[in-house]
């Protein structure tokens, strides 16, 4: 059985950086691939970032491209930078056993989410 858990959320200004993490209690086989999505009010769950655990091939979305990384050892990171007014969400880390997809549904293991606001 596989519990995610995040942490780092908080409150930071336009421009800051933020680095949550996620850990990891269970087993990840290199087939899965980690991922993390986001949720704001009133909005689906949308797709930040993945990586494929076994090669460490790393994707994202456009809207992150190039101020988000994220990484991996044995719990998965995202590294934030820049950070805008229009990345406040939760963020939440989740598992995919079928390998790396940006389809929040494919993911079947969730953690509880952390909270991110970017305010001035």
């Amino acid at each position: 059985q596989v519990l995610l858990a995040e942490s780092g959320g908080g409150l930071v200004q336009p421009g800051d950086s933020l680095r949550l993490t996620c850990e990891i209690s269970g087993r990840i086989f290199s087939s899965h691939a980690m991922g993390w999505f986001r949720q704001a009010p009133g909005k689906e769950r949308e797709f930040v970032a993945a990586i494929r655990w076994g090669v460490r091939n790393t994707y994202y979305a456009d809207s992150v491209k190039g101020r988000f990384t994220i990484s991996r050892d044995n719990a998965v990171y995202l590294q934030m930078n820049n950070l805008k007014a229009e990345d406040t969400a939760v963020y939440y880390c989740g598992r995919a056993r079928g390998g790396y997809t940006t389809i929040a549904a494919e993911y079947d293991v969730w953690g509880q989410g952390t909270q991110v606001t970017v305010s001035s």
